[in-house]
C-alpha cells in the first residue's frame, strides 16, 4: 500500500507539477471572470516556476544531500567482499537498454567489477512502475552487464524490490553478509543518505560509494543560475522527492536517522 500511495502523492507533490497546476488554476479563474483572484494565483505559479527554475535554490537543496557523503578517493581493494548497485539507472525502449540521468551508477558498477575481480556484484532493482512493463530493471542490468563482458558467475540480481527499503531488505536476504565483510553501496550522491539509512535499519552495514553528483561542491553553487528553466525544475523535483522520502521513511520506521551522514 505504501508503494502505491507514495506514487500517487508524489505526482501531486512534484514541484514542477504543483507549480503548473497553480498556474493553470489561476488562468482558469481569469477565464471564468474572477480576475483579481485569478491574477494572484497565476502570478504565484508563474513566479514560482521562474524562481525554482532559474535560481540556485534547487542546486543548494541538492548539495545539502550530496554533501552527506564525500566521493571515495581510494579503496583497499582486497578488503571488499562485494558491490551493491541500486536500480534507477536503466530502462528499455524498443528492446534496447536506455539510461536515465543516473547512468553513473551503472558505469561505476562496471568499473568496480573490473577493478575488484574477486568481489561479488549485486544489482538490486525490480519495477518501480505502477504499470507492468514486461521487464524488471534487473533484466535490463543483466542484458547490459552481459553485453560488456562482465563475469556472469560474479553477478547476482535481485528483481523484486520496488523502492529503497526493499532494495536493502531483499539484498540482505540474498547475500547474507557475514560479520567483518565490507560491501560498497553504489547509488546517486543525493540518494545515498536514504539508502544508507535503509541498509542500517536492516542490519546491513555498507561503505557508501556515491556517484552521479549534480552540484559542483564549489562556491559557484551558491550564485550560478540555471539558463534552462527545465534544468532547475528537474533538480527541484529530484531533491524535493528525496527530502520527502527521508521524512516519510523516518516516520514509517524504515530508517533510524532522519538524515544519515558520514
Amino acid at each position: 500500500m505504501f508503494f502505491y500511495l507514495s506514487k500517487i502523492f508524489w505526482f501531486f507533490a512534484t514541484p514542477s507539477n504543483l507549480l503548473a497546476v497553480i498556474s493553470l488554476a489561476g488562468l482558469a479563474l481569469l477565464v471564468s471572470g474572477r480576475h483579481r483572484l485569478g491574477r494572484a494565483i497565476a502570478a504565484v505559479g508563474i513566479l514560482g516556476i521562474l524562481i525554482v527554475g532559474t535560481t540556485p535554490l534547487s542546486r543548494l537543496s541538492m548539495r545539502l544531500l550530496e554533501d552527506r557523503f564525500a566521493p571515495v578517493q581510494s579503496l583497499d581493494d582486497g578488503s571488499i567482499a562485494g558491490v551493491i548497485v541500486l536500480g534507477g539507472a536503466v530502462g528499455m525502449k524498443h528492446g534496447q537498454v536506455k539510461f536515465t540521468d543516473a547512468a553513473a551508477r551503472m558505469t561505476a558498477a562496471m568499473e568496480l567489477a573490473r577493478r575488484l575481480p574477486e568481489a561479488r556484484i549485486v544489482f538490486t532493482g525490480g519495477s518501480a512502475s505502477l504499470m507492468d512493463e514486461g521487464y524488471t530493471e534487473a533484466d535490463v542490468a543483466r542484458a547490459l552487464f552481459t553485453s560488456v563482458g562482465m563475469r556472469e558467475e560474479n553477478v547476482l540480481y535481485e528483481d523484486r524490490s520496488r523502492n529503497t527499503r526493499e532494495n536493502a531488505l531483499f539484498t540482505r536476504d540474498l547475500v547474507e553478509p557475514q560479520p567483518g565483510e565490507r560491501w560498497l553501496l553504489v547509488t546517486s550522491a543525493y540518494h545515498m543518505p536514504r539508502a544508507v539509512g535503509c541498509f542500517e535499519a536492516v542490519g546491513f552495514n555498507v561503505v557508501p560509494y556515491p556517484v552521479d553528483f549534480h552540484a559542483d561542491g564549489t562556491a559557484s553553487d551558491f550564485f550560478r543560475p540555471f539558463f534552462a528553466v527545465s534544468e532547475g525544475l528537474r533538480l527541484a523535483d529530484l531533491s524535493t522527492k528525496e527530502w520527502i522520502g527521508l521524512l516519510a521513511y523516518r516516520l514509517m520506521g524504515y530508517t533510524q536517522r532522519l538524515l544519515p551522514g558520514a
